[in-house]
Order: structure tokens, then sequence, then C-alpha cells
């Protein structure tokens, strides 16, 4: 099991693994998808609820206000059932969720929006290709990396790009660690995970070389939209 570890962007940068060894972790949010559990439990004994019926519903308010920044191309990395990749194709915009769970791609399918099941961290197509990058849902913490996450979504939009990044609602600093769902003797394995908090966002974007375009919150949830530092 991974040891919790919180500090600045800086720490983080200085403790990231070597490049091509991060990984999105199993499917680890399967117990979530299935309705088997409703929060992740962190290795700090924590537990953050996660919004299952958000995930199995259709594109709400607050989805709508982070889903109007979008104007072109989007990926959506861990999409889970895909309601926000839905919703874009619904607008008539291309659009693609990846996930590595064999639930999140079952669901997405049912639902006939567009996805891969992949690691984020591994090939992916149209790199270059997307204007917008979406981490929804408190992706950003996908792998335990958020500078080595970001660094990789910027790496998948086209120059003018952004990524769109929903974060934890208060001041939270940067936490990482492993979480996993669920906290009985039946829940999954741990996987790596990381938290970002309102203050921790610019530190964490300016390393891996982005910049806070603008930041909004809707419906007791925080996004913000990132872009390139030069284009």
């Amino acid at each position: 099991m991974s040891t919790p570890e919180s500090g600045s962007a800086s720490d983080l940068v200085a403790t990231r693994p070597a490049r091509g060894t991060v990984h999105s972790g199993p499917a680890g949010f399967d117990g979530a998808l299935t309705g088997d559990a409703d929060h992740l439990e962190l290795t700090d004994g924590r537990r953050v609820r996660i919004a299952v019926r958000r995930w199995h519903g259709e594109a709400d308010h607050g989805d709508r206000r982070l889903l109007d920044c979008c104007h072109g191309p989007a990926i959506d990395l861990g999409c889970g059932p895909g309601r926000l990749v839905r919703a874009l194709a619904a607008r008539g915009l291309p659009t693609l969720g990846v996930d590595v769970s064999p639930w999140a791609v079952r669901y997405c399918r049912a639902r006939g929006a567009p996805v891969l099941q992949r690691d984020v961290f591994g090939p992916l197509p149209g790199a270059g290709f997307w204007r917008h990058v979406l981490l929804a849902d408190g992706n950003i913490g996908l792998g335990g990396d958020p500078v080595t996450l970001l660094r990789r979504s910027a790496a998948l939009l086209r120059p003018a790009g952004t990524v769109l990044v929903e974060i934890a609602p208060a001041d939270n600093g940067l936490w990482r660690g492993a979480a996993r769902v669920g906290s009985s003797p039946k829940s999954g394995e741990w996987f790596p995970w990381a938290i970002v908090g309102l203050d921790a966002l610019d530190a964490v974007a300016c390393a891996a070389g982005l910049r806070l375009r603008e930041r909004h919150r809707c419906q007791h949830r925080n996004f913000a939209v990132l872009h390139r530092e030069r284009w």
C-alpha cells in the first residue's frame, strides 16, 4: 500500500515517478460503477464520497457549466459511464471517452458513447488534435501524480487547447497516496490517487507547464480552465 503524502507542487515534482512508470491504476472504481459502494477510503483513514448517482445520470446543471467551455473536439479521461461524452456528442462535438474499467466501457457503449478501454497514460489517438481534455469528477487524481497527468493532458492538446478540471471544493492543499472504493473486506485493491485543493491548483498547474485561465463554482462543485504557458 502506498504511503500518503501531502505538500507543495514542488514536492510533487521532486517525487514524481520516472517517465513511463505512471499508470492510472487498476479498474478500482468498478465497485462504484456497479453500485456496491459510494465512497473512497484513503490511506490516511478519511472517506471521500463519490457521486455514483450523478455518474449514472444525464449531465446536470453543474456538468453543463463545464460542457459550455467546450467548443471543439474533446477527450474525457477517466470518463466512467460516459455522461459527459454522451452530452458532448449530443452537441455535435467530436468526442471520445477513455477509461481503464471494463464496467465503465460497457456502460458507455450501452449509452452509445464513443469510448476506448485504455490506461490514460498509455497510447491514445489524436495527440495534438484535441481542443479540450476533460478531468471531471476529481479525475485530476488519476495515477496519484497530478503534475504528470496534466503534462500528459497537455500533450494531447492542439496548441490553443485547454484542460478542464474539477477540483476539491475547499483549500485542502495537495494530497497523494492510495485509495480504494468502499471500506469493507470485499473492497477492491488500493490504487494511486491524489486530491488537489483550490489552494494547490495554481502551483500544480504551473509545475505542469499550464496556467489557470479561469475558475468557477456551480452547485458546490469547483471547475477550472487551464491552458499552456506557451503556444
